[in-house]
């Protein structure tokens, strides 16, 4: 061993080690002073409480703003997965003109600046004559999820083994029924984690929501409306802390059911061959 990967090989987990807890440990701190007695967040804490989790579901405006976010997200997720489906069986099964021009365009949302993609489709939404309401919000966080959601479907669809829709089809099925009755069910894990994924990012989206929403705030417009008081700051602490835990308990079940898409169809192109 050379003495640079030498180096490299010592130094790296410290790296990895180092630069997660610069992204992490910011995070870390809302959980803890969300149980802070005091109203201000600072150290040491003076006592520990949850009443600032149990005055949550006496906010009419927090519970509104929790309503219209779970409409946006699971619209969201529902568009989002459909189009994903499309575009990644399109981009996996066919090779055509242009193939990776489109999927570069499915992907831009990902690294244009948000602020300008939101300016754009507000510009665009005015110009069509819609008037800002949860569906605009919708439509704008389906442009954002729709790059996530193909990213996920397409590596289900890489994988899996066409002789198996071939034999559908020697057996006298139609196409759409071997879609629907193989095809669906063997990358099913694939398009859950799809939908689990958008509904994390649409819930948590805010910059796309604060653009389109108009008067139907979400709960992440709400929580920066709230930032501006004092009095509020324990209240959004707590809920950021139980959009926190539930956006990491989602992304987590949504990677270990795309794991299970990959592991399923190479068991089943193995099988078959």
């Amino acid at each position: 061993m050379t003495p640079t990967r030498r180096f490299l090989g010592n130094w790296l987990p410290v790296y990895a080690f180092l630069y997660l807890g610069f992204l992490y440990l910011p995070v870390l701190f809302l959980p803890i002073f969300s149980v802070n007695t005091a109203a201000t967040p600072k150290f040491p804490l003076q006592g520990v409480t949850l009443k600032w989790y149990a005055g949550l579901p006496h906010t009419p405006a927090l519970l509104d703003a929790a309503r219209n976010s779970l409409v946006v997200a699971v619209s969201a997720a529902l568009l989002a997965t459909v189009l994903g489906i499309c575009a990644a069986r399109a981009l996996t099964r066919y090779r055509f003109a242009g193939r990776r021009s489109i999927n570069g365009l499915i992907m831009a949302p990902l690294v244009l600046p948000e602020i300008i993609v939101a300016i754009a489709m507000l510009l665009v939404l005015l110009s069509l004559g819609l008037e800002l309401s949860l569906l605009t919000v919708v439509l704008g966080h389906v442009l954002i999820c729709v790059p996530y959601s193909v990213t996920v479907l397409t590596s289900g669809f890489e994988g899996f083994d066409r002789s198996l829709e071939e034999a559908s089809a020697d057996l006298g099925e139609t196409a759409f029924g071997t879609f629907w009755r193989v095809t669906l069910p063997m990358v099913a894990p694939a398009i859950i984690s799809s939908l689990l994924v958008s509904f994390t990012i649409s819930l948590d989206e805010f910059i796309m929501a604060y653009f389109l929403a108009g008067t139907e705030t979400t709960l992440p417009v709400y929580i920066w409306g709230q930032l501006r008081f004092a009095a509020k700051l324990p209240g959004v602490l707590a809920l950021g802390t139980l959009l926190l835990v539930g956006s990491f308990v989602l992304l987590t079940a949504a990677e270990m059911l795309r794991r299970r898409a990959e592991t399923r169809i190479k068991s089943a192109g193995v099988a078959l061959a």
